[in-house]
């Protein structure tokens, strides 16, 4: 793996962002690029290579060996360091659990709604300007459209709690009964600050078990779920390699939210 600055000249137009497990894309021929931001360090060094034509940028969204916890990852360092390197539309695995009982471990889903339910995270650039952006459908559907690989889940909703706990058997049956379809950690802020930064951005959902109140037994614990993950990379690196393959090229229109905007910082 060759290293360089962000001084010299790597560029990548889509980028990934690993979730759990997910800790390297590449398997040769790739590019390690640092980049500081105004945000302090992103969660590791960029990888840049090509993917299916595509000059890609990968960063694991947790660190290199999962150093940060879902409510301690550096959002903002991460999303502006990837937009640095000139990447536009960002596709998002992570794990997730499942709220139903149709959607058991090994599901991939590209869920087209979120639920915010963190507290605590900074989830803006934008501290003043009255900057206030579009987010009533939180996916590109372009990226959506291309991540929808024959055997995924079209559609669904990502409900984000803090963490880093499970669920109580109570919140997971709540979560249920409001017709939510997965639950997950790490979908919020990345996603809105994506749409801040003007990039098309897609989740996929790797569903590792089924939520604490969905069915009886002991809950939900970090090694199974670790463990379904890794079951189901392979696949799930495929899925992103084809989505990829699959996407337009550039941005859409309905991700560049900031048009008669004034903002109160210069984007990279």
């Amino acid at each position: 793996m060759t290293a360089m600055s962000a001084r010299e000249p790597a560029r990548a137009d889509v980028a990934v962002i690993g979730g759990s497990g997910f800790y390297s894309f590449f398997d040769e021929d790739a590019a390690e690029v640092t980049i500081d931001t105004p945000y302090g360090n992103p969660s590791a060094p960029i990888t840049v290579g090509d993917v299916e034509g595509r000059r890609v940028a990968f960063l694991p969204r947790h660190g290199a060996r999962h150093e940060f916890a879902p409510h301690t990852i550096p959002y903002r360092a991460n999303l502006w360091a990837l937009r640095t390197l000139g990447a536009r539309q960002v596709f998002a695995p992570c794990a997730a659990g499942s709220l139903t009982p149709d959607l058991g471990p090994g599901s991939m889903v590209v869920p087209d709604q979120l639920v915010d339910r963190t507290s605590g995270r900074t989830q803006t650039f934008f501290d003043g300007g009255g900057v206030h952006i579009q987010f009533a459908d939180p996916y590109c559907s372009d990226l959506r459209k291309a991540a929808a690989r024959p055997g995924t889940v079209e559609g669904g909703v990502l409900v984000v709690v803090e963490g880093p706990r499970f669920s109580t058997r109570a919140e997971s049956v709540w979560f249920a009964r409001q017709g939510w379809t997965l639950v997950n950690m790490t979908g919020h802020p990345e996603a809105a600050l994506a749409r801040e930064l003007e990039m098309c951005y897609a989740t996929i959902a790797l569903v590792t078990d089924l939520d604490a109140g969905i069915e009886a037994g002991a809950g939900v614990r970090a090694v199974d779920v670790f463990a379904e993950f890794q079951r189901n990379l392979g696949s799930l690196k495929t899925l992103v390699r084809s989505a990829i393959a699959a996407a337009p090229e550039g941005p859409c229109e309905a991700c560049r939210v900031h048009e008669g905007v004034t903002l109160p910082i210069e984007l990279p």
